[in-house]
């Protein structure tokens, strides 16, 4: 039996942590993203969640928050979950679990990456609607919320059939900022995305 120092175990035990953390948020990372990524599809979708309704005099969401968006977001988030059941047969993805997926409220259900997927673009659809009663431009930065609206949509839908440990939550409240600032930098020099943030 090797012998590992007590800190180096606690440290390898921690980034297992993240990881595991990272991968079971992975279908509403995914979902959040898909519909920049899928602005040149299903045209006929492009039409906005709000119909052009007004609160205070101020849309309700904007042009940008669109049918497409909220469907494909949906089933990214499925098909994502889909792909985690089906490599939790085996060891090396287990591994890398912090749910066991094949019993995940059912066995062939993809139902929580439904809530993780919609989650996450409800999220971002509330967010927008703060943006514009509080006179915030469409894509003007606005810190922290900009960064965890989806996070927090996601973990709270998902929370109906899962409820992460506090562990758990913390982490990705502390790595999802940087992901997301990160990813959409990338982005926008990759000219995928109009802003920064």
């Amino acid at each position: 039996m090797q012998f590992i120092p007590y800190k180096l175990e606690v440290v390898m035990g921690l980034g297992l942590l993240v990881l595991r953390s990272l991968y079971f948020m992975l279908p509403g990372y995914l979902a959040n993203s898909s519909p920049v990524l899928s602005k040149n599809i299903l045209d006929f979708l492009a039409k906005p969640v709000d119909m052009g309704l007004k609160f205070r005099g101020k849309p309700l969401l904007g042009t940008h928050k669109t049918w497409r968006g909220v469907i494909i977001a949906s089933i990214v988030g499925m098909l994502i979950f889909a792909l985690q059941k089906y490599l939790y047969q085996f060891p090396f993805f287990q591994k890398w679990s912090i749910v066991d997926y094949g019993m995940l409220y059912s066995k062939y259900s993809i139902l929580p990456g439904f809530l993780l997927g919609f989650g996450a673009i409800f999220g971002d659809m509330v967010k927008s609607f703060f943006k514009r009663q509080f006179d915030v431009k469409s894509g003007e930065r606005w810190f922290p919320f900009d960064q965890i609206d989806f996070l927090i949509g996601a973990l709270m839908f998902v929370s109906f059939v899962y409820i992460p440990s506090w562990q758990v939550i913390l982490i990705l409240f502390i790595l999802t900022p940087l992901i997301h600032i990160s990813s959409n930098h990338i982005a926008f020099y990759l000219k995928i995305r109009k802003e920064k943030w």
